[in-house]
């Protein structure tokens, strides 16, 4: 006969490593509220939130958002704070931050 092991908790990092993240705060997608914990990188709060796809590629305007997320792509390029081309898997969130589509380069002025 066969024993049934029973399970703790689902172990996860955040609690293998005994992090207890502080209260949560806002930033915004194209004027859209967006919430994100402290820690988190823009990339991570944009997919909590279903948001999959924050720039359009130069050529062909196609949608791009995270790809590698560990900062060695270019394909999470966003506009954070009117500043163009910053990677959002490598930037973390803060209080406030407005992130915007970006098209190309984002050095354009944008379509109407």
């Amino acid at each position: 006969m066969r024993r049934v092991r029973r399970r703790g908790p689902a172990r996860t990092p955040a609690g293998l490593a005994g992090a207890e993240p502080g209260p949560g705060f806002e930033i915004t997608f194209d004027g859209r509220p967006v919430r994100a914990l402290p820690g988190q990188s823009i990339a991570a709060a944009l997919w909590a939130a279903s948001v999959l796809s924050w720039r359009t590629t130069r050529v062909n305007g196609r949608p791009r958002g995270a790809f590698c997320g560990i900062g060695s792509c270019f394909d999470c390029l966003a506009t954070v704070n009117g500043e163009p081309g910053l990677r959002a898997c490598l930037l973390p969130a803060r209080p406030g931050d407005a992130v915007t589509t970006q098209e190309g380069t984002g050095h354009a002025a944008p379509r109407p």
